[in-house]
């Protein structure tokens, strides 16, 4: 697709903040909107499920596109940035945002989990009018302030991802997978579950692996070993994608200090945290905080992706 044709800039455009995924990495949120496209590539540590109702839309990752159709579905790691470039007008979408703590706790095959973790898309057609129902029905039962109805709406989506690898799906980089005798593990998964439990309470605060593996009651070589094979990076990598999610919503706001953001994502220096940003972001923080606003306050019209 050549760039200069893209459709952002005629859309209303995705605009992260405080109090959205980018903001609350260790919240799982869902959503049932019409997508917006992104004028810039965002992040976020949660595995995202996305379900297209109505229309079309167009992912950029960062090795690999793909689009997806009505009635067609996806799931993958949205700690590598990505990008919906393109939205159809009648484009309507329903999913969520999982953290880690709550992916790991599927009986997904590990070759699933894995090869997510490592950025490739799960892609799948196998889903039916229920799944229109309940996608809708979990998008309000999140949002109704009754705990038993949020829960129930978890527990049920939960359930619907594991679905999706009993069904015919494929993955970004091969045609089809075979899982016969491939079954995860559900003692390593109950283990990392409680490692990125203890990492969302406190990954503002200065932890390490030893206080991440005391947490799951595990030898701190064994953890760092087990946490890297099931999700393809290590357990500092995870922590330091969590102060940058949040750093990086705490960015666009108005009058926002880098030095502060820093500190307050949980960053033990400006060093530290420039170095990070930059792995990830491809820029500074500071060259990121002038685009974002940018791209948010040029009007519409005026973009070209």
């Amino acid at each position: 697709m050549n760039l200069a044709e893209s459709k952002v800039g005629t859309r209303a455009i995705y605009q992260p903040g405080a109090s959205s995924i980018e903001g609350l990495p260790t919240a799982l949120q869902m959503f049932h909107a019409h997508p917006p496209v992104m004028a810039m590539p965002h992040w976020h540590a949660q595995v995202e499920v996305n379900y297209v109702m109505h229309g079309t839309v167009h992912y950029r990752m960062s090795d690999h596109e793909f689009r997806l159709n009505a009635g067609e579905m996806c799931l993958f790691w949205g700690g590598q940035p990505h990008q919906m470039d393109e939205s159809s007008d009648d484009s309507l979408y329903a999913g969520a945002h999982l953290p880690l703590v709550y992916f790991f706790r599927l009986r997904l095959p590990i070759s699933v989990s894995s090869r997510l973790m490592k950025g490739e898309t799960l892609l799948t057609s196998a889903t039916d009018a229920a799944d229109r129902e309940n996608f809708t029905r979990w998008f309000r039962y999140a949002n109704s302030g009754d705990p038993a109805k949020a829960q129930h709406a978890v527990d049920e989506l939960l359930l619907r991802i594991e679905r999706i690898a009993l069904e015919p799906y494929s993955m970004t980089s091969q045609a089809a997978i075979n899982l016969d005798g491939d079954h995860p593990y559900p003692h390593s998964s109950r283990s990392v579950a409680r490692m990125c439990d203890f990492i969302a309470a406190n990954f503002l605060h200065d932890i390490d692996s030893v206080d991440i593996a005391r947490a799951a009651d595990l030898h701190p070589k064994y953890a760092m070993n087990l946490f890297k094979r099931s999700t393809g990076m290590t357990l500092s990598k995870y922590v330091t994608l969590l102060r940058l999610s949040r750093a990086q919503a705490m960015l666009m706001s108005e009058g926002a200090n880098v030095l502060q953001v820093a500190m307050d994502s949980g960053f033990g220096s400006i060093s530290a945290f420039n170095k990070s940003f930059r792995h990830i972001a491809g820029m500074s923080p500071s060259d990121f905080r002038r685009d974002i606003r940018l791209v948010t306050t040029v009007p519409a019209g005026a973009f070209r992706n």
